[in-house]
């Protein structure tokens, strides 16, 4: 079983438009109403494919108990941790073109004995061996070492652990060294201090991340593909066409590859994954998880870095 933990998990409401026009009233194409936060998220696409996973949340409020209702009713395995306050709820404006524009709430904060809490729900859920993904931004007030303490935690009871955050918190977690990491271009450029222009220039700050604690560093890159790090690079991508929504697209990302790992396939195969599934996402609308009929992995494209960017080893539709 993969364990996913999400402090900070959301209602999440998507709305479509043709283009959004500030200042101006609109009619709204469709909107969806679907459960959020990283965690949520990747436990979401990983059960929708048949994998088992268990998502750890706290959960506040009216707002809370709506989300547990929304993932029971998609058949997720929810282990919840009640806490004061109300669960935050967030939007996203998805135009037709693909752009979205999300506005995030920031959600109640969590005490010493909420977090430890949930890590008793995730030792007693994952087995020696098993994967547990940290994932998504902190509620206010939560120390940025929070998932650093987690990451030797889990790992000292001989767990895998992947991480997924951003900023201060991203960047304590990969001192404490955790198996995975997974940040997007954005996130990866902060972590590292300094602009990433060029996939030179991606490869070298994930080396970075490696040689501060991360064993294995695997970069979503949106349109321009993604990027896995560990010993040796690969490059890949998986081409969209018609975009409907990037939310949720790089949970996706990652519950692939983690599929893919629990289920024996080599690094190849499970980067491979991990691009079918994340453009699948993007291919739906709002937050929704691909499942098996969503995703295609004919259009994935994978090479092998060499040094100065030459490519090699072209693999097409590898899964």
């Amino acid at each position: 079983m993969i364990v996913t933990v999400t402090l900070n998990p959301s209602l999440d409401r998507t709305i479509e438009v043709g283009s959004l026009a500030r200042g101006e009233v609109q009619r709204v194409t469709t909107a969806r109403l679907d459960p959020g936060g990283k965690g949520v998220n990747v436990a979401r696409a990983l059960l929708a494919n048949g994998v088992a996973a268990r998502a750890v949340v706290p959960i506040a409020g009216a707002e809370g108990d709506q989300l547990v209702g929304l993932l029971e009713k998609e058949g997720v395995d929810v282990a919840v941790v009640p806490i004061p306050g109300r669960t935050r709820s967030n939007t996203a404006i998805a135009e037709a073109d693909g752009t979205v524009t999300k506005l995030n709430e920031p959600g109640p904060t969590l005490g010493g004995s909420d977090l430890d809490a949930l890590a008793t729900q995730v030792l007693a859920a994952a087995e020696p061996g098993s994967w547990v993904a940290l994932c998504g931004s902190l509620p206010p007030g939560v120390p940025v070492d929070v998932y650093a303490t987690l990451v030797r935690r889990f790992t000292a009871s001989g767990l895998r652990v992947a991480v997924d955050t951003s900023g201060p918190a991203f960047r304590a977690a990969i001192a404490a060294g955790p198996e995975l990491v997974k940040p997007n271009d954005e996130e990866l450029a902060e972590a590292v201090g300094r602009p990433l222009v060029t996939l030179s220039d991606v490869i070298a700050a994930a080396r970075d991340l490696q040689a501060t604690g991360a064993r294995t560093v695997l970069v979503s890159r949106g349109a321009a593909g993604a990027v896995l790090v560990d010993d040796d690079v690969l490059v890949g991508e998986s081409t969209v066409s018609d975009p409907r929504s990037t939310v949720g697209a790089g949970d996706a990302f990652l519950a692939g590859f983690l599929a893919a790992q629990v289920g024996g396939a080599d690094r190849g195969a499970a980067f491979a994954e991990a691009l079918a599934w994340g453009a699948a996402a993007v291919r739906l609308p709002g937050s929704r998880m691909p499942g098996p009929d969503d995703i295609d992995r004919s259009a994935v494209r994978i090479v092998t870095e060499v040094a100065h960017e030459r490519l090699s080893s072209i693999t097409e539709g590898e899964s």
